[in-house]
């Protein structure tokens, strides 16, 4: 995705699965990408200490499957960040975006993520420094609408007119509030309300910058319609890792790209050979897997494929023929025909 244009970053941007802790790992974007060969991944957030002094190597690790692929950071010293943005160019990711979201606990003991809402003039500088550093691999920013007792109306126009003088200008919305104080961050996830018309009229206001809605989109029904509103970009999260196989069609509803959709069959037969390398060095089948139960979200079978996987997935030397079998409970006979007539 390395661009210096910001018709190419809108393009690219139309569709994206979101960032998200403990599940967006290296393995999970694989599956993805066997769904969608288009549509932007992220990495889990990546604090700016955990690369600058632990093993960089091993955290920014990915496969070249996985492109277009970015790199989220958290944090919120300039020099850090710059510094953490070169690492993460020189091991090849194609966006780095900069945390400016997530409400928990350690995050804000870090001052980082959504508090850093408080600070526009900091964000500022925290995101002119990755810039410096970035070369022509873009930075981005991903935000919610306010934290606290903030008014949206007034702070995000703020925010974001301050970070566009940076020359930084495409945003990933959370369309809530997050609250600080008083909520988790799984409550952050679903109480404060939604306000997709504040998002909207920011790109309305911001019309040379790229702004991606994030927060409760469903389906690719529902992000064809924001983009249809004018909005460049959506970003899906907990759904797309839930039914992964809602992004089968994301390439030919959402890029307009002329080839047939895939299907979880498809994506999970794709995955074996990655599962057999992964396994050849030393990684368990149930770290792999974990993201696949519910590829059959919503169809008969599905909830025989989520229990024999976990059920299996743990046990010693389970490989693919573990997932081969998790398979064929939901779709038993075309197992057993295949299997005949690749006999002969």
């Amino acid at each position: 995705m390395r661009q210096d244009s910001q018709s190419n970053v809108k393009a690219v941007s139309r569709l994206s699965v979101a960032p998200m802790m403990d599940w967006t790992d290296r393995h999970c974007r694989v599956f993805h990408r066997l769904f969608t060969r288009r549509t932007l991944l992220y990495t889990e957030m990546v604090t700016t200490g955990a690369i600058l002094h632990g093993p960089a190597d091993r955290l920014l690790a990915h496969d070249a499957s996985e492109h277009p692929v970015a790199l989220q950071l958290g944090g919120s010293e300039p020099d850090e960040l710059a510094a953490a943005t070169r690492t993460g160019a020189a091991h090849g990711y194609d966006e780095i975006n900069l945390n400016v979201g997530c409400p928990s606990d350690r995050v804000q003991s870090g001052c980082f993520g959504a508090a850093l809402m408080r600070d526009p003039g900091r964000v500022a500088e925290c995101v002119a420094a990755m810039k410096e550093t970035a070369g022509d691999i873009p930075v981005t920013v991903k935000c919610r609408i306010g934290v606290d007792d903030q008014e949206p109306e007034h702070v995000l126009p703020d925010f974001i007119e301050r970070i566009r003088a940076t020359g930084i200008c495409t945003f990933i919305i959370h369309a809530r509030k997050a609250w600080l104080q008083g909520l988790s961050p799984a409550q952050n996830r679903d109480i404060p309300p939604l306000d997709y018309g504040l998002v909207g009229r920011m790109k309305t206001r911001f019309p040379d910058c790229t702004i991606v809605i994030n927060g409760g989109i469903p389906d690719l029904k529902a992000a064809q319609a924001h983009l249809a509103d004018g909005l460049d970009g959506v970003m899906i999260g907990r759904a797309a890792y839930h039914n992964p196989s809602l992004l089968g069609s994301a390439d030919r509803l959402i890029f307009d790209a002329a080839c047939a959709d895939t299907t979880a069959e498809d994506a999970v037969r794709a995955m074996l050979p990655y599962i057999e390398r992964e396994l050849s060095q030393g990684t368990r089948l149930n770290q792999i897997t974990r993201h696949m139960l519910g590829a059959f979200q919503g169809r008969p079978g599905a909830r025989a494929w989520r229990r024999h996987l976990s059920e299996n997935g743990h046990l010693p030397g389970a490989g693919p023929e573990t997932v081969e079998a998790a398979l064929s409970k939901v779709m038993p006979g075309q197992i057993q025909d295949e299997k005949v007539a690749a006999r002969g």
